[in-house]
């Protein structure tokens, strides 16, 4: 009798710390305010998460100083797997070669897995000379310096995606920066600016204001599925534009493994509607595919960032 209960007290022992685990909250972090893409792929991902785990997952929004308040917040939280971070691309390749952060996000974090890729596109002015992106091409060559393309602004990624494009195609664009997307298109419109590359204009493509030529990831855009890939016009290139989780640097790997899974899961049952109105679609990649990945997107972006002497403004 004294033996079976010692067993049984052994038994509750170690299974208490589990049923804690099982017990507390879990946050996921979108170091950007309420109401944007991060945030909005943040909650999709931690609604879901928690049906898949039988736990409270909880979104904590940590906005400002370009996503570092955030990240640092995500990075010195316990490495016990209660804490994720949900960030994009520039987050992790593009803004730490661009200004000091304090902290180096390769190293503060595992990656847990690639959740999304958001789905921009090359989009011409309505009376751009050329009717497919080769002839766009021979165009540009034809005349460099002629043409101009918009972004959101100085650094960002729809900056980063022209100059990438310029030195990938060996051809010259003149960068002509707005604050935000939206101020863009109607000078887009108008015919100030040549062509943008971004998912923003995709309602004036369709309205017939605009003309798509070629998407900017290796993903066919939802609502443009006729638009070709840069994979099928030949150009070796899939521009990095994720969205993933990560987890505090020291986290133990089967919680990672664990959490990873998790995510697989729950991006097959996503609402895929809901990501489509983001341009958006399910990219999962688990942690080992999407570690590699980042360091292959981090020296692509090191890159361009050098040679076109990208800074921020």
């Amino acid at each position: 009798m004294k033996r079976r209960l010692a067993l049984a007290l052994t038994s509750l022992a170690l299974a208490l710390p589990a049923m804690a685990q099982q017990d507390k909250t879990l946050r996921v972090i979108v170091p950007y305010p309420a109401g944007g893409n991060s945030d909005n792929i943040g909650r999709l991902y931690a609604e879901a998460l928690g049906k898949k785990l039988g736990r409270p997952v909880v979104v904590e929004n940590r906005p400002g100083a370009g996503a570092l308040i955030g990240a640092q917040a995500a990075a010195r939280a316990p490495a016990d797997g209660n804490t994720l971070l949900v960030a994009p691309t520039a987050v992790f390749v593009a803004t730490p070669h661009l200004t000091k952060m304090g902290m180096d996000p390769l190293d503060a974090f595992v990656p847990v897995a690639k959740l999304t890729s958001w789905i921009p596109v090359m989009v011409v002015r309505k009376d751009f000379p050329a009717n497919t992106f080769n002839e766009l091409v021979a165009e540009l060559k034809k005349n460099p310096g002629k043409y101009s393309f918009a972004s959101a602004g100085p650094a960002t990624m729809t900056h980063l995606m022209g100059e990438l494009m310029n030195l990938k195609l060996g051809v010259k664009t003149v960068h002509v920066p707005y604050k935000g997307s939206a101020e863009f298109i109607p000078d887009l419109i108008s015919g100030r600016v040549d062509f943008v590359y971004d998912s923003v204009v995709v309602p004036q493509v369709k309205a017939g204001q605009l003309r798509p030529m070629v998407s900017m990831v290796n993903i066919h855009h939802p609502e443009l599925k006729n638009v070709p890939t840069l994979k099928e016009v030949g150009v070796d290139l899939d521009t990095p534009n994720w969205y993933g989780v990560f987890a505090p640097k020291g986290t133990p790997q089967d919680v990672v493994d664990k959490l990873g899974e998790a995510s697989r899961e729950v991006m097959q049952s996503m609402d895929t509607e809901k990501l489509t109105k983001m341009s958006m679609a399910p990219s999962y990649q688990g942690p080992k595919e999407f570690k590699a990945q980042i360091a292959k997107d981090d020296e692509l972006m090191k890159d361009v960032i050098q040679k076109a002497d990208v800074r921020v403004q």
